[in-house]
Parts: structure tokens; sequence; C-alpha cells
């Protein structure tokens, strides 16, 4: 106790595990060993140590409590609401075990019923910021967006430490994402002071992807990817390193995805995964840590690898300790930072050669993330310096596309709501990637358009009110904004057809939804900017063969959009190019992308094979240096 109590946990663990040979059933001891293993890091051992208490005293709320924080850290939250619900009714609860139910409900997706026993903490503590952070995650994840946003103001109130970053960036993110820009100005300002802030050495959570897409400045992308990468593979200990050794005839590639299944990733995916499957050079292995939706997509990816392994209830460690014994020799990250990315596995350097791409725009900031694959366009050279990987650029565009994917069909007007004689200006990205700057531009421009309209996706049921209000207190009638409801992909390539012209959004441009575009023939304006999210309709529209549509400031943007507005000929010669694009662009020859994709994957691991150093790779012409 001593020891604990001066804070040298190494000699307090060796003091209480003495303790416990002498009293192999004492609860005490075992749940001070219990304790002393967690601030170790041992936190497999610990929550052995709480177990066997648990086994002696099912009634054992503190044992309980532990072995629960104990699962929670090794990412296996569902066991954790298993083991608390055996906790015997008529013990009493504390409030650290609904804390922690809370957390474990959360992270299971079970939100609803995260949310009662959130309630129940705050009922019992009403000044525990986690709890009110923790709740605002759930009400995200039901779409309830304002309940969300107030639960975050509430825990930046109380004051969340290190956690600030995290709260203020999904406040920031979901205010635009419902298109509520009555405090976005101020609260950007917070975010970016808080970014600006980071320690050099920080190891804090933080929405890196609010930062990637609300911002265009990739130092401060890097600077915030740094701290969140540091701190998911805060409790990862590698695994032993592998030797360089010659490769074999087939390279085994993992790929590790919570979108294996009707996503978007998988989408743009699907047949690079077929043909890469199909050429005897690879071995393909997919690591899905996502659900299974029984989808005609998830059928589709099992059949596109040698070996399809959900990993949804395992542990960081021992997802890598199956990808070591897979013999992997690359493991490429499709997720990153987004929703439900697993960083965590590559903190324990499972294979020798780990790699970000597709699932997230923008670095990793991880050093244990070795490369980055973009294109000349998005991720250059020249801006090597934003990104903690090095950088392995493809021939072509970074995007992926899926040829198999559903052509428009016949569809008209007036069966999707819009004019039958109107100019349809297309805005079909999320509305988190609007802004009042973004929306100020559109409606100058639909100002000087007499008779053209907004069409927009309805993504959630907060934004178009919203927008509607915004674009008459711009002088535009609200009517002439047109909201299209989710449908499946079929009837929306459908529908996206009769759009005449599809107009970008920065600093966070369309990415699928810019490459659908493409894909219905749709005409397309971007503006590019300094990051990797702000450049990639430039490299879409650049492999289609239409560089002239990509701008790189506001006034060009608006004038080109005019042109092409104003020019019923120009666009549909635009038109007749893209239809047919889709037999000829590299955009959408998925084969040979696949090629030089399979290539760029051979020349990362032939570094390490021959003991060289990670360096930039760029193929030219199919070949690297």
């Amino acid at each position: 106790m001593k020891y604990a109590k001066s804070g040298d946990w190494p000699k307090a663990q060796a003091a209480f595990d003495q303790a416990v040979r002498g009293q192999p059933r004492d609860a005490l001891y075992l749940l001070n060993l219990a304790r002393a293993q967690m601030k170790n890091g041992d936190i497999k051992d610990a929550h052995l140590t709480a177990m066997k208490v648990v086994s002696q005293e099912p009634d054992n709320v503190i044992a309980l409590e532990i072995a629960c924080e104990c699962l929670n850290q090794q990412n296996r939250h569902a066991e954790s609401v298993v083991l608390m619900q055996q906790l015997p009714e008529h013990v009493a609860r504390s409030t650290r075990y609904y804390q922690l139910l809370g957390e474990s409900l959360f992270n299971s997706n079970q939100h609803e019923k995260a949310i009662s026993a959130l309630f129940e903490a705050l009922g019992r503590d009403i000044d525990h910021v986690l709890s009110h952070y923790r709740l605002g995650l759930s009400f995200n994840a039901l779409g309830l967006k304002p309940e969300a946003i107030e639960c975050f103001r509430t825990a930046l109130a109380l004051g969340m430490g290190p956690g600030d970053l995290a709260a203020q960036g999904l406040l920031t993110f979901i205010e635009r994402e419902i298109c509520s820009w009555q405090h976005a100005k101020t609260d950007l300002v917070v975010l970016r002071g808080l970014a600006a802030r980071l320690p050099a050495d920080s190891k804090a959570w933080a929405s890196v992807f609010a930062h990637v897409t609300v911002t265009d400045d990739a130092q401060e992308h890097l600077r915030v990817a740094r701290s969140c990468a540091r701190f998911q593979a805060r409790l990862a200990e590698p695994l032993p390193p592998l030797a360089s050794r010659a490769l074999g005839e087939r390279l085994r590639v993992g790929f590790v995805s919570a979108d294996f299944h009707q996503h978007a990733t998988a989408i743009l995916m699907a047949e690079v995964f077929e043909h890469l499957n199909a050429d005897p050079r690879f071995e393909v292995v997919m690591y899905s840590h996502g659900p299974e939706d029984g989808s005609p997509m998830r059928d589709r990816l099992k059949l596109a690898c040698a070996k399809f392994v959900a990993v949804e209830a395992l542990s960081d460690l021992q997802v890598a300790q199956m990808v070591r014994e897979d013999g992997i020799e690359v493991l490429v990250d499709l997720k990153g930072h987004t929703r439900s990315g697993r960083l965590g596995i590559f903190g324990h350097r499972p294979a020798p050669v780990q790699v970000s791409f597709l699932g997230f725009p923008g670095t990793t900031g991880a050093e244990y993330m070795d490369y980055f694959i973009g294109d000349a366009i998005v991720s250059p050279l020249e801006h090597a310096d934003n990104y903690s990987e090095k950088l392995a650029l493809m021939p072509r565009c970074y995007q992926p596309n899926d040829r198999q994917r559903a052509k428009p069909q016949p569809c008209t007007r007036e069966e999707v709501g819009l004019p039958r004689d109107a100019l349809v200006l297309c805005g079909f990205n999320q509305p988190f990637k609007l802004s009042p700057e973004v929306f100020d531009v559109w409606c100058r421009m639909l100002r000087q358009l007499p008779g053209s309209v907004l069409w927009l996706l309805q993504w959630n049921d907060q934004s178009p009110p919203q927008l509607r209000a915004e674009a008459e207190a711009r002088g535009v009638d609200a009517s002439r904004l047109i909201f299209a409801p989710r449908v499946g992909p079929k009837e929306h390539m459908s529908r996206l057809a009769l759009a005449d012209l599809f107009i970008d959004t920065w600093p966070c441009n369309g990415h699928t939804t810019a490459s659908d575009a493409l894909w219905a023939g749709v005409p397309m304006v971007t503006y590019a900017g300094n990051t990797f999210a702000s450049r990639v309709a430039a490299s879409l529209l650049t492999d289609v063969g239409l560089p002239e549509l990509v701008t790189t400031n506001l006034i060009d943007y608006e004038a080109k959009v005019m042109q092409l507005a104003t020019d019923l000929v120009q666009r549909q010669t635009i038109r007749d190019q893209l239809v047919h694009a889709r037999e000829t662009a590299p955009l959408f020859d998925s084969h040979s992308y696949t090629r030089d994709f399979g290539q760029l994957l051979w020349a990362m691991a032939e570094r390490w094979s021959q003991g060289l150093p990670f360096d930039h790779i760029s193929l030219i012409d199919g070949t690297a240096p």
C-alpha cells in the first residue's frame, strides 16, 4: 500500500503479487493486485485477477467494475455488458457501475440502453463529465443531434482537460451536419485554438475527421492526427519485429475495415478485391471489425478473398496476433480516423509493412503506419511534410471504382420532384461539408440564375429547415431548395443523371459522391485547396479527362459554374464525354487500376524484403523507382 500511495506501481504490483501468493483467495489482496496491474498496463492479467474475485464473490461490485474496465480497454465491450448485467439484483449499483455500463453499452451500439444507464449515472453524479460526453455520443448515434450538441456543450462547460479537443471537434462537426451555423464561426475558432495549443508530444483523443472536413490547414490536421494516433496506441505493445526476408510467389495482403458491407468504401473497392483475389500473385485476407448486415455486398466481398474473418468481438491485440499468425506482409487500414476505426491494431505492429488507404482523407499521424496511398494530385510529393507516413503514389487517381455498379436508367424529373424546365444545380455532398461560406457562393449564383434550383440530399431531418431559413436570409426563395430522400444505389444513380451541374464543396470535396456524379454523366466543377480532402474531386476530374473543370480559387470556381450554367451546348458535350468515359477513362478501369495498385503493394513489400528503409514510392508509367 505504501508503494501504491506513492505511485510506484511496479513495486506495488510485485508486493501485492507476493501477498496473493501467501493468501491466494484474499479478495482485498487480489483487488489491489488487479488495480496495480491496470496501472502498469497489464490489462489482460488485471482482468483475470479481478475475475478470480468475481468468481468467489459475485456481488463484489468493485471487482466487477475492474474486470469490466479491463474488458472495455481491450475493445471487448459486449462481454463487459454481459458481465455487468450478471450482478445480482439485490446488490446496490454504484455510480461507477452505471458509468461503466453506459460506456460498454455505447461501444456495443446499444445506444438507447446506454442513454438510460448514463442518466442513472448522472442522477448520482451530475458533474461527471465523461457521462455527459458519452451521452452526447449516444444521442448522436441515434440521430438526435441537437441533444448531442447540448451534451457536448455541458461537457465543455464542466471541462474535460485533454478531452476538450474531442468534445469541441464533435460539437463543431455536428453543428455542420445539421447546418446550425449560429455559433459556427466562434466554435471553429475555439476548435482551432485547442489544436494550436496541443503539445508536440500530446497523446489525446480527438475528432480528427472534424478537423479534416472543416479546415484547410494540413499542418493542423497532422498535429491533431498525431495526438490521436498516439492515444489510440497508448496501450499497444509492439509484437516482436520481423526480420526482412525474401518474398514468396504470392504477396500476403490483409485489409482491415468496419465497412465490409453495403458502404461507400465497399462499393469503391469491390471490383479491386475481386481482381486481386483472381491474381495468383496475391493472397487477400479481410479482417472485418464491422457488422454483418446480410447484404449482397457482404456476400460479394466474402467471395473476393482467400480468407474473411469477423474480428469485431476481438481485442486489438488478438487481431494483431491473428494477422501475425496469418503471415500478412502488407496490412492495409481502410478506416483511419473515421467512426469505428481500429488504429490500435496497427499499434501492435503485426505486419512488417502497414498502410493507410482510402477510408480517411488525410494522414493518420501514426508513427506505426508506414505508407499512405495517394496520387500526384491529392498528395503530391511536395506536400510530403503534411504526412507522418511515406507517400505511395498511384500513377492515376488514387480512388478505385466499380464498373459493375448500376448505370443510370430512364427517369423523369417529375418522378423525383424536380421542375421540368429548371436549371438543376446539384450539391449531393453531406451537409457537414457545407458551411456559411459555401452557401454564400451558392446562393449568390442562384440569385444570378433565374429559374434555377438547388438540389440537395436529405441526409437528416434537421438540416432542410435550417438551410431553407439560411437561403431566405440570403435573398433566395426557400422553395428553390429541393431535398431528395435517401434511396437505393440503383434509383439514386438514375435520378442523379437528371442534374444539369454538380457543384462541389470545400475545404472538403465530394469523394464518393463526386465519382457518382461523374459516373452518372453529370458535369462537375470543383475548387481544389491545399489538403488531401480538398483535392479529391480535382484528381477524379483529371482522371476522367476533364482537368479544365478544376479551379484553384473561389472567383474562378464561381465563374466556371456560371459559364457552364448558361451554356447548354458545352454541358451536353461534357455529358457525352462522361458517358463515353465509363468505358474508356482510367478512372473507371478497375482492371488496370488493380494492376497498378498491386504493383504498388509489391513495391512496398520489396523494400522491406531487401532491408531498405521506408521511402516515398511513385509509380510512373507502370514502374517503381
